[in-house]
């Protein structure tokens, strides 16, 4: 819980004020994240998959001394994101690259997360890799309501199916208001951008049929769509498929608020291919979550790009500090850094 003054820090941040707010109400300020964890598996060997690289015996020699330590990185950047704000960590958290529900129980038992109490939302995907998307949630905060996987069905030039990660759609009661996350992990840009751009068209006529269901449903629905998209925000599977603007001040029916767009255009970025930026982990939020301040409204957005997550040395200096590169170990935690937005309500 945060007083005016945090409220108004916020705002003043993005120069949005609001002249007739009531200096005695208080606000609940939500942390929202995105974070691809870059391969989080466990030490298992999965018949069913690709992930044999990931063993102990395997390409990677990833032994559980290993293990422990990426799960111990990756929670206390979890930990951190959004805290200088809200003194807590996020009340929900979109996650790709996890291999299973163990791994996702032995993150939130980690001595940085522990005690926030998190619930999980999980499916095995199809993916032939085994990565998954997931949720992680504040019991306190959020409550489930219903949680769905859409599976996107793709074809091999070989017309053999591609198997590859499902939407999760996770619809719940957030400090006791209606919300709807989409979830998203979209294709690889494998094979080269404009070969694999199809796949990904794919991907985002599924996003908007998911988004439209809901809307049709409640044409003043609140959603959040989050993802690691493997996309920019002008590309073709985003902005004309999903309808999205930048500017929050001019979203008609029917199109999203991506408030990662703005930021992509004053240089900043998620990930760092060849020594340029991409802005490829976005939110795409509904019409009513920016304009309806009477419930939960977003305040604003930004990157997750603390000095420790950045390399800080060698060739790939500047760019997220993976956790693995050239056959050992670095130590880091992904080769994405995360995304957050914050989400406030008046009580």
């Amino acid at each position: 819980m945060k007083k005016l003054f945090l409220l108004i820090y916020l705002l003043q941040g993005l120069n949005l004020l609001y002249s007739q707010t009531d200096s005695k109400k208080n606000y609940l300020v939500n942390t929202i994240a995105f974070y691809n964890v870059e391969n989080l598996f466990d030490t298992i060997n999965d018949p069913k998959t690709w992930d044999d690289d990931r063993t102990p015996k395997g390409k990677d020699r990833w032994t559980s001394i290993i293990y422990d330590q990426k799960i111990k990185n990756i929670a206390k950047v979890i930990a951190d994101i959004g805290s200088e704000v809200t003194n807590s960590s996020p009340s929900i958290i979109g996650l790709c690259e996890v291999e299973n529900k163990r791994v996702l129980i032995d993150l939130i038992k980690t001595k940085s997360l522990e005690k926030e109490n998190y619930g999980i939302v999980h499916f095995d995907s199809p993916d032939e890799r085994g990565v998954d998307v997931a949720m992680l949630f504040k019991i306190n905060r959020f409550k489930p309501k219903q949680a769905k996987a859409f599976p996107l069905f793709l074809k091999k030039s070989n017309g053999e199916i591609d198997y590859t990660r499902d939407h999760l759609l996770v619809s719940g009661y957030l400090d006791n208001e209606l919300i709807h996350f989409i979830i998203n992990h979209w294709p690889s840009r494998s094979g080269g951008l404009m070969k694999s751009e199809p796949n990904r068209i794919l991907a985002g006529k599924l996003n908007k049929k998911i988004i439209d269901s809901i809307l049709f449903s409640n044409p003043k629905a609140k959603i959040i769509s989050m993802g690691d998209f493997n996309d920019n925000p002008g590309d073709k599977s985003i902005k004309p498929i999903l309808k999205t603007v930048f500017n929050k001040t001019k979203i008609n029916n029917g199109q999203l608020y991506n408030p990662m767009e703005e930021l992509f255009k004053k240089g900043y970025g998620s990930y760092k291919y060849r020594g340029k930026w991409d802005m490829i982990d976005q939110f795409m939020l509904s019409k009513n979550l920016v304009e309806d301040k009477n419930g939960l409204f977003f305040l604003k957005a930004g990157v997750f790009n603390k000095k420790y997550l950045i390399n800080p040395s060698g060739k790939y200096e500047g760019y997220p500090y993976k956790s693995f590169a050239g056959g050992k170990f670095l130590n880091g935690y992904s080769d994405h850094f995360p995304i957050y937005l914050y989400l406030a309500k008046t009580y």
